[in-house]
């Protein structure tokens, strides 16, 4: 906050006039009224009796402090906790602007505690909480201008739902871009909009999109996670993640085939004969499901690429065959169930 500001608010705070704090001090009230304004500056002799005229330190009148440590801010919004449970909302409120004007580039702060704020006021469903919006919400606009990213989005995402709640989406989607094309939340908020908006089909086919990449986004999550146990040598936990995997494929009605390809990996890991016989032999009994998953009124709104070349499957199946030779299931060479899926290629 400029020295200026600070002379202004601690004034005020005494209840004192410009006329009255330049008598004090011995200069003219043009004077003290050119520094409030942020015209000039006070001589620097000067600055030892103003914070004592003032009743602060010199450090909070040249506002030396600029922000507060993670403990301080911590400390400080569990009071303003505390405070509003047993205090009066708008007294608590009117202290948390004045510590905000203290410490204005301390963005954590001030984005914690216009989360806080905007919770409260819903919560104890306060009747004239809309009174609030331009503060709370200025608090907001000015943390989507930090450095911090995490900051931005949460702060874009508190506005955007606060807009929602007014059923003012137009409001609501300028928020958006704060968020990158990539990120799911967004094209989640995109769907809401839609869907608030008379978009409903566009909404219906964002959602299934959501759906179908985080399907192959757990999979894939599945897959690291196994192959990671697999290195550790933890065979309960490798074999409890096929059998997750298998899980999701069907939950998310991705095709028998997407049921029961998994698993070989770890198989051929504990050479197991029996089991790679059946994982390898269900496999390639499903190969013409593969894209079952198109035909899933999960994903009606979406326009999926249909696997129903006969040749892809075929060759598929061929490529399945010819790996029954390699290296890495040399141990199931003698087993008969093996031979008769390799006489079969």
């Amino acid at each position: 906050m400029a020295i200026g500001n600070v002379i202004k608010k601690y004034r005020k705070n005494k209840g004192m006039t410009q006329e009255a704090m330049a008598a004090r001090l011995g200069v003219t009230a043009p004077a003290v009224n050119k520094w409030e304004r942020g015209n000039t500056l006070p001589d620097v002799a000067l600055i030892a009796p103003i914070a004592r005229l003032l009743g602060i330190t010199t450090d909070e009148l040249l506002s030396f402090k600029d922000k507060l440590t993670d403990e301080e801010i911590n400390q400080y919004l569990s009071k303003v906790q505390k405070d509003l449970e047993g205090k009066c909302f708008h007294d608590v409120f009117l202290s948390v602007e004045e510590i905000i004007e203290k410490y204005p580039n301390c963005e954590k702060l001030i984005w914690q505690a216009a989360v806080i704020m905007d919770a409260n006021r819903m919560a104890i469903n306060l009747p004239n909480k809309d009174n609030y919006d331009n503060v709370i919400f200025g608090w907001y606009e000015r943390c989507l201008l930090s450095e911090d990213e995490r900051i931005r989005n949460q702060a874009a995402d508190s506005l955007f739902h606060a807009f929602v709640r007014k059923n003012d989406y137009e409001k609501a989607a300028r928020y958006l871009d704060y968020f990158s094309l990539e990120n799911p939340e967004r094209k989640r908020k995109e769907a809401l909009v839609n869907s608030k908006t008379g978009k409903r089909t566009e909404a219906y086919r964002a959602y299934e999109e959501l759906i179908f990449s985080g399907y192959q986004h757990i999979q894939m999550l599945l897959n690291d996670l196994r192959v990671l146990y697999m290195e550790d040598d933890n065979h309960e936990m490798a074999k409890k993640l096929v059998k997750v995997s298998s899980s999701v494929a069907s939950t998310f009605e991705m095709g028998k085939y997407n049921e029961v390809c998994f698993g070989l990996d770890v198989a051929a890991w504990e050479k197991d004969v029996v089991w790679t016989a059946h994982l390898m032999q269900e496999i390639l009994d499903n190969i013409g499901t593969i894209g079952d998953f198109t035909k899933s009124k999960l994903y009606q709104h979406m326009t999926l690429k249909t696997v129903v070349d006969p040749n892809f499957s075929a060759g598929l199946k061929q490529k399945l065959l010819k790996s029954l030779e390699d290296e890495s299931f040399n141990y199931m060479q003698e087993n008969e169930d093996w031979k008769k899926l390799k006489s079969s290629v």
